[in-house]
């Protein structure tokens, strides 16, 4: 495949999935929940019945900057979802809670991205390093410094997979289960946090693409 359709597709294909993300957040966050709980609420109710009722949750500045902080061990809320009662909240809470509880419980994958965080971080550090240095001194060969820059990233970014897709399956299931939201407001959330997962699997395949073009690109050198 021609380089220049790899790269364009690795630049759309986020951009495309954060669009998706945006609109469908946006919708329903415009959406009341009528149990008129709000993010917070619905956390505090997941975390309480899942024996995590010391954990504190705690609200954070910006837009979608929810997550689940394990050292610290605090769910962390934007304002909209910590005091919105809309259906967006509960999905975006519910969800947070979910990482919250693979943690509780040693989720094997979360705990395979936790020990593979540091790993990737120095080796795309030490790339990130000569890639700097061979452009002033050409020491090292620059296509195969990112060839390795996007491997480790692509590593990470595929064990973070499951991790999210887990997190999500749990969110819906402890909605359904602690009836915090209706079976139609259920249907809203699900398609929150699928719209939120394609940022995840977009993300993959750009990277994906981008190693590919820049295998191709070696390889036509060579």
């Amino acid at each position: 495949m021609d380089n220049i359709i790899l790269f364009l597709l690795a630049l759309v294909l986020p951009i495309i999935a954060s669009i998706n993300i945006n609109m469908t957040y946006s919708k329903y966050k415009k959406v009341k929940n009528g149990k008129q709980l709000t993010g917070f609420d619905v956390a505090r109710k997941i975390l309480d019945e899942n024996g995590l009722s010391n954990m504190y949750i705690v609200e954070v500045k910006g837009n979608l900057t929810d997550h689940y902080d394990p050292k610290q061990k605090v769910v962390r809320l934007s304002s909209e979802i910590f005091h919105g009662d809309t259906v967006a909240a509960a999905a975006v809470a519910a969800h947070e809670c979910g990482h919250a509880i693979q943690d509780k419980e040693g989720y094997a994958w979360m705990k395979f991205r936790s020990a593979l965080y540091p790993i990737v971080n120095f080796g795309t550090s030490i790339a990130y390093i000569l890639f700097f240095i061979s452009i002033f001194l050409q020491l090292f060969d620059m296509l195969l410094l990112g060839v390795a820059i996007i491997i480790f990233g692509l590593i990470f970014q595929i064990v973070t997979l499951p991790v999210e897709f887990n997190a999500s399956s749990r969110a819906l299931e402890l909605l359904k289960k602690y009836n915090l939201v209706t079976e139609s407001e259920r249907a809203g959330s699900k398609k929150v946090l699928t719209a939120a997962a394609l940022t995840y699997v977009a993300a993959v395949l750009s990277s994906l693409l981008d190693l590919i073009r820049l295998l191709n690109a070696y390889n036509d050198r060579n």
